[in-house]
């Protein structure tokens, strides 16, 4: 039962941290470009990172590695504004948002991790 008060206190702070930065991001940006999901995202992928590297285990890792960074990233976001996308043939920014999610992300998990490791 402790597990999940740190999954979810974890995952409450998380979904707000990802509410409020994504929002920012996508405020001033008038391109249709995701900037707000995936400045989240690609942060949330180092951090994890870090907090893989580091490591970070227990209710400590329940709390930031599974409930926090569980809720502030966001898979099913990304998913669903790349198929908008791709259905308003804005295919430039598909792939861009595409491949800068995906590679940007695998470097700077690594990167959190060999951070981690050092700390």
């Amino acid at each position: 039962m402790t597990e999940v008060l740190f999954v979810s206190l974890g995952g409450f702070f998380g979904a707000i941290g990802r509410f409020i930065i994504s929002k920012s991001f996508q405020k001033h940006n008038q391109s249709g470009f995701p900037i707000g999901t995936l400045t989240v995202n690609l942060t949330g992928a180092f951090l994890l990172g870090l907090i893989v590297g580091i490591p970070v285990k227990g209710h400590l890792y329940n709390l930031l590695g599974v409930g926090f960074m569980g809720a502030f990233t966001t898979f099913s976001t990304f998913k669903l504004e790349l198929s908008g996308l791709k259905k308003g043939k804005k295919n430039k920014l598909f792939f861009r948002y595409l491949v800068i999610s995906y590679l940007a992300g695998i470097i700077l998990a690594f990167l959190g991790i060999l951070i981690g490791k050092k700390i």
